[in-house]
């Protein structure tokens, strides 16, 4: 049984296809019926369907010729790579899709260098080979400059028509290898991937890579050291439960326990008997550090309670992000979240809003800092409100990365002045072909967490591909700059900037934020300051009645009493009132620049 098992990912950048070929492998297979045909059968949520792209990673076991296969789906962009680390090391072989009209972009790369780590069998498979553009020999050529895997191991095939699809089938039980493992050994299973279920409480997917589970068993979770019963076991399928006695080594399938409690599981975690525990954990995985920081708060401060139950709820199936609760005096209660970058941000942004009916302002994201005091302690900030005062930091650490950028040569002349902008420093500039660049920048995290990767796209017309590693901190010449609204400072909005830029991005701010706070009843001063020295100012105008329309001529001091005593009511209105800040202020920080 075991030597017909094949477990395999579907690796490539976004947009390559790799949903489209899941589909097709999923019919061929006759996974599905002609009935229940649609459209990315294994993104599942209504979002990844919207936007075109995978953001979980989704298994399905699947029959040919006599063997079974596990294919896992993996996402594609730069923020979702723990998705993928996850999937590899559960699988053996993984598909390196490839679009024949575009070629290896940078994520490519990305993916193929994890799936090498993890020792898996690499197919390269050529998509959209029925395109009047695809040139798939040029692309098989190029993978074998870029990658090293020969031109003739490539498989072309055409996702959409089907073109291809047997032969892969075909490699892909020839040359990935069978799961190794000991059937007789105690049970170990690695915890891939976990979600919440209303019926069923928390949900476990698993890779048995020694023994198996059973119905009805007890099992212990290693990392919490607690028991459970199982009590229901299935194979994983995106449209029915597929139930079974049992999980046998190298297959992967889905573990019921019955769980309330969202503690009590944890992906990167090993499931092994109660009786006849394993001595050591399946994998080792690494805990996914969060790059960008902003607070989340909801707009009705009544329901911040039900924000941690959403977050607790998304953290079981979305295991990168980390929160805690604060305050802010602009917002109320809310919570810090990490992100792995900005799309993770927006998706989990809209993931609370639309599956847990939040209404949430997002604050403008941060990175960590690392402020060195004086007194010769360390301390780690996330939120620019908590960095310490300016006579007890002697110097500021900024988080840098490695960015590695693929682009058409036409467009370098566009691109370096944009990376020197955003203080990035070259390393590599390799042409792997008279027509494609390859440019490896070390830029500080900060300059990217924003509107980077939109300019990016803007400036190549959407061919540049983008991907980035962290490297480690470095000193930078930062400072906190805060926003004062009639006086008061926004905790909310302040940001630490580069002090070559702080004055530039003060007047940018302040002249956008003039448009988005609507007018009150008196003059309002919008200023931006660093400590206490003011960079930038506006005034919005106060809204005025026209309290000398009933002066009909007469003497020039009737009119004039009457301005004195409006200026006298906009005075005290001013010493009582409260300016309120719309959503979109907020936003405007994310998109200076």
């Amino acid at each position: 049984m075991q030597k017909k098992i094949r477990n395999f990912s579907i690796i490539a950048h976004i947009d390559h296809g790799k949903s489209t070929l899941a589909d097709r492998l999923i019919e061929f297979c006759g996974g599905i019926s002609e009935r229940e045909k649609e459209e990315q059968l294994l993104d599942t949520m209504e979002i990844e369907k919207e936007r075109g792209i995978t953001i979980k990673a989704q298994s399905v076991r699947l029959n040919y010729k006599g063997y079974i296969l596990n294919l896992i789906d993996t996402p594609g962009h730069v923020d979702f790579s723990y998705e993928v680390s996850k999937s590899l090391k559960s699988s053996e072989g993984a598909l390196l899709v490839v679009d024949a009209t575009q070629g290896v972009e940078a994520q490519t790369l990305a993916n193929v260098y994890l799936a090498l780590e993890n020792d898996l069998e690499i197919i390269p498979v050529i998509n959209k080979i029925d395109l009047p553009s695809a040139e798939p020999e040029r692309v098989a050529e190029e993978i074998e400059q870029t990658i090293g895997i020969p031109a003739e191991e490539a498989i072309f095939v055409s996702a959409k028509t089907g073109e291809g699809i047997g032969e892969l089938l075909d490699a892909i039980v020839e040359r990935i290898p069978a799961p190794s493992g000991d059937p007789d050994a105690p049970t170990k299973a690695l915890i891939y991937d976990s979600w919440f279920d209303n019926y069923l409480g928390a949900i476990c997917l698993v890779r048995v890579f020694d023994g198996s589970i059973s119905k009805g068993e007890e099992v212990l979770v290693m990392g919490t050291g607690k028991k459970h019963k199982v009590l229901e076991l299935f194979y994983p399928h995106p449209l029915r439960k597929l139930s079974t006695e049992k999980i046998d080594t190298g297959e992967i399938g889905v573990v019921v326990m019955g769980l309330k409690n969202l503690a009590d599981i944890r992906v990167g975690d090993t499931i092994t008997s109660a009786k006849n525990p394993a001595k050591e954990p399946a994998v080792q995985f690494e805990e996914p550090k969060s790059f960008v920081f902003a607070g989340l708060y909801p707009i009705d401060t009544d329901k911040f309670e039900d924000l941690r139950e959403a977050l607790e709820k998304l953290k079981l199936n979305d295991s990168s992000i980390t929160f805690e609760p604060e305050t802010s005096q602009a917002l109320g209660f809310g919570f810090r979240v990490g992100f792995l970058g900005m799309l993770h941000m927006e998706v989990v942004k809209e993931r609370l809003e639309r599956e847990f009916g939040l209404e949430l302002i997002a604050t403008a994201p941060s990175v960590t800092y690392r402020v060195k005091l004086t007194d010769g302690s360390i301390v780690e900030i996330s939120n620019p409100s908590q960095l310490p005062p300016v006579n007890k930091i002697e110097k500021i650490y900024e988080p840098y990365v490695k960015a590695t950028i693929l682009t058409p040569a036409e467009y370098v002349g566009n691109l370096i002045p944009f990376l020197n902008e955003k203080r990035g420093i070259q390393t590599k500039m390799d042409y792997l072909s008279p027509e494609r660049v390859l440019l490896e920048y070390e830029i500080p995290l900060n300059e990217i967490v924003t509107d980077f990767y939109d300019k990016l796209k803007t400036l190549t017309r959407g061919y540049a591909s983008f991907d980035y590693e962290p490297i480690g901190y470095r000193e930078g010449d930062l400072v906190k700059m805060d926003i004062r609204v009639a006086g008061e400072v926004v905790d909310a909005l302040s940001v630490i900037v580069p002090k070559a830029k702080a004055e530039r991005k003060g007047r940018e701010l302040i002249k956008k934020m003039k448009e988005l706070i609507p007018r009150q009843l008196f003059e309002v001063a919008l200023q931006a300051s660093i400590g206490n020295k003011i960079i930038a100012r506006e005034n919005i105008k106060a809204l005025r009645k026209d309290v000398t329309a009933k002066c009909y001529g007469g003497d020039i001091s009737r009119k004039r009493k009457l301005l004195e005593k409006q200026k006298e009511g906009k005075k005290r209105m001013k010493a009582i009132g409260k300016v309120s800040i719309p959503q979109e202020a907020f936003l405007s920080v994310l998109k200076i620049d």
